[in-house]
């Protein structure tokens, strides 16, 4: 029996030691980022059994097999659809400035989704105006209504809104919402979905979340995008969920959460009612493809707005919203300014921002004071002694959780969307970015983000400098996990 148990044991540890170096070799081969693949071998052997467990869970970006081949056969129509946009004259590549027409060329070549112009944007700042807005919308509707976000979660005007839904379906509005299962848990656990399906509408979970999916396709990618389209002429994306800030999140400890959206009118509605209907495919096997924007041909002179929509996520071009913002980066040449809720930077943002920095550009970072994510938080700090001695300026923000995404480039180029500067957001979320040509609304985005500076304070380089021992150790230890959060 002795004898057994100890071969019983030398089998397990031989096991285990060709699991991790089997893994390990796969974590090199994979070229990838090698702040990751560090990362994740510092996992697998600081804890051992727990690390290889982490990374057949997490390591890799297994779409599963169903929604992989589902994802390469919508791949053809939909770039038929995109390709169409090509012959009105609201695409005119040609009158791109320096900051877009690089960004355009990218995402038209990788992607095959045009810059068009002649959109209305409007910037929504405070979350009074976004549902007093969306509202009104809802409740002029007259064909249709489309919705997707990360979090829905129920109480305030989260439930005006059901409400305004339920009465636009009826009065025959078709009406569609896709949620993100695990960011939306708590709605999926209230009376909502019924409520609604009752009413006619339908209610799509995506990327549900159970052990059986463990096996067959990464479980922590998530529906990231914020978007919704009434009746494919009006549209609204950016950073804020359905989430009232007066009923969520209130035990946190970081105040009320900060969000813009933008309402988009124009050209780019039915784009960004594109990206909605992948996702709902994707999840349903449903095909909604809108209809077309209405356009003007090219015997019209004149263009203006210009938006670039970047979606982003798996089965999508890889890293292209990292691409874009080191784009953006490495062409500016007085300021940039940039608001984050989670900053964990990947190691090329970071050489950009530097870079930016050390040839003169003012390049200033406001991220909240407090977050609702302790890892993230520490993980962040780590970052600013770098950036700091390069001459990046960075401002914590007091006035409650600052949940923008937003980049402004020489008070000229805008991105704005659904994406945090981190490797999350960057790698594996599904996210979208508008990236802008409109001086007007850039101006106004500008100022926004000069009002959070009123309400933030600045890191000094030299207190910073002084922090006590034990900070430092938990921001190194951090670090080290930075490139997997």
């Amino acid at each position: 029996m002795e004898k057994v148990v100890h071969l019983l044991t030398l089998a397990g540890i031989s096991l285990y030691w060709l699991t991790t170096a089997a893994i390990t070799i796969r974590i090199i081969t994979k070229r990838r980022a090698i702040g990751v693949s560090l990362a994740w071998m510092m996992v697998i052997f600081v804890v051992p059994l727990g690390g290889v467990i982490a990374y057949l869970m997490f390591g890799e970006l297994n779409l599963g097999r169903q929604r992989a081949s589902r994802a390469r056969e919508m791949f053809q129509p939909y770039s038929d659809w995109f390709h169409r946009l090509h012959k009105w004259r609201q695409y005119q590549p040609g009158s791109l400035s320096r900051y877009s027409e690089a960004i355009t060329s990218l995402c038209e070549h990788r992607m095959g989704i045009p810059a068009l112009a002649d959109n209305k944007l409007e910037l929504l700042d405070t979350t009074d105006a976004i549902f007093s807005s969306l509202k009104k919308d809802i409740n002029q509707a007259s064909t249709s209504i489309d919705m997707e976000f990360y979090i829905w979660h129920p109480g305030g005007q989260a439930d005006e809104t059901a409400t305004a839904l339920i009465e636009a379906a009826g009065r025959g509005v078709k009406v569609r919402i896709l949620l993100d299962t695990a960011g939306s848990r708590t709605f999926f656990k209230s009376h909502w979905p019924q409520t609604l399906r009752d009413a006619g509408i339908k209610v799509a979970a995506a990327l549900p979340v159970s052990p059986f999916r463990i096996l067959f396709q990464r479980i922590d990618l998530r529906l990231h995008r914020k978007i919704v389209v009434i009746d494919n002429t009006i549209a609204y994306t950016g950073s804020m969920n359905l989430v009232d800030p007066a009923f969520f999140k209130q035990d946190a400890g970081v105040g009320q959460w900060i969000d813009v959206m933008v309402r988009l009118t124009g050209a780019n509605a039915p784009v960004l009612a594109s990206i909605q209907a992948w996702d709902w495919e994707a999840e349903t096997s449903e095909r909604q493809l809108p209809p077309p924007p209405v356009l003007d041909a090219h015997t019209q002179v004149g263009i203006k707005d210009l938006v670039q929509v970047i979606p982003s996520g798996p089965g999508m071009p890889e890293a292209i919203i990292q691409q874009v913002l080191l784009q953006s980066i490495y062409q500016a040449r007085r300021s940039i300014t940039i608001t984050t809720p989670y900053f964990v930077p990947s190691e090329s943002l970071m050489l950009a921002m530097i870079s930016a920095a050390q040839r003169g550009v003012d390049v200033r970072i406001i991220i909240p004071d407090k977050n609702d994510s302790l890892m993230v938080e520490w993980a962040s700090r780590s970052f600013f002694g770098e950036l700091l001695r390069a001459g990046v300026k960075i401002f914590r923000f007091r006035g409650g959780l600052l949940h923008t995404k937003s980049v402004v480039i020489d008070d000229r180029h805008a991105l704005i969307g659904t994406v945090n500067l981190d490797m999350r957001s960057l790698w594996l979320n599904f996210e979208v970015t508008l990236a802008v040509e409109d001086s007007e609304f850039t101006a106004n985005l500008a100022q926004l983000q000069r009002d959070y500076q009123e309400h933030a304070v600045q890191i000094d380089a030299d207190s910073w400098n002084s922090r006590r021992l034990h900070k430092r150790f938990a921001e190194q230890f951090f670090y080290w996990f930075s490139p997997l959060l």
